[in-house]
């Protein structure tokens, strides 16, 4: 593995499009405030633990390399919006995208609600799932929601720093809401921070904006 392969890549205003070179460079800037942290590492694991900091912890799978910009832990606040909802809702949201050394990245993400001033109400949303490069650079994605829902996403990269996803199949529990499809771009924007947006169809709704965040980097 190439010390490339161990630095964060940065984004601007809108993604990325430059040389890896230039992605490297910049973040390497950014990175003194994160780049000694990492999970909470458990040292009687007799296999490598998951990391989120490509300097720490096993070398990222070559498979995942379209996925190194994402590698760390993000945080920060976004909005919900919905016809069927009362709204929009503020949240505070923290992304985990970790590895093992494996050639997926496992993947995580925690809300919670926030009131007008930014103080939090109770914690909201919860889905956990993996990213599954593909030699032909589709990315597999599976999640688990705690709603009830389980998704399939398919997509793959549009730039070297920005990600597409649109769902495959969706799933669901019979007290879980109706939900029939979604899709997802997330992209490193300003100085290498995170924002995403998410259209979703559910309870009888056609396709259209559900989420957006912007989260900066805290790990990695």
């Amino acid at each position: 593995m190439t010390d490339s392969h161990r630095a964060d890549s940065p984004g601007e205003q809108q993604p990325v499009r430059g040389t890896g070179d230039a992605a490297i460079a910049a973040a390497a800037a950014r990175a003194e405030s994160t780049r000694d942290r990492n999970l909470p590492q458990f040292e009687d694991l007799p296999i490598p633990g998951d990391t989120a900091n490509l300097r720490l912890g096993p070398n990222l799978h070559d498979a995942c390399l379209a996925l190194l910009p994402l590698i760390g832990v993000w945080r920060g606040e976004g909005e919900i919006v919905y016809p069927t909802i009362d709204g929009p809702f503020r949240f505070g949201q923290q992304v985990t995208f970790a590895h093992d050394g494996r050639p997926f990245v496992h993947y995580e993400a925690r809300s919670w609600l926030l009131d007008e001033d930014g103080a939090v109400i109770r914690p909201a949303a919860r889905e956990t799932g993996f990213w599954r490069p593909q030699a032909d650079d589709t990315i597999e994605v599976l999640l688990t929601h705690s709603s009830g829902v389980v998704e399939i996403f398919y997509g793959r990269p549009r730039t070297q720093t920005s990600w597409e996803l649109g769902t495959d199949i969706v799933m669901r529990t019979a007290t879980a809401k109706e939900v029939t499809a979604a899709q997802r771009l997330y992209g490193l924007v300003n100085d290498g921070d995170l924002a995403y947006v998410e259209e979703r169809a559910m309870e009888g709704q056609p396709l259209q904006p559900h989420v957006s965040a912007h989260l900066r980097r805290v790990v990695g």
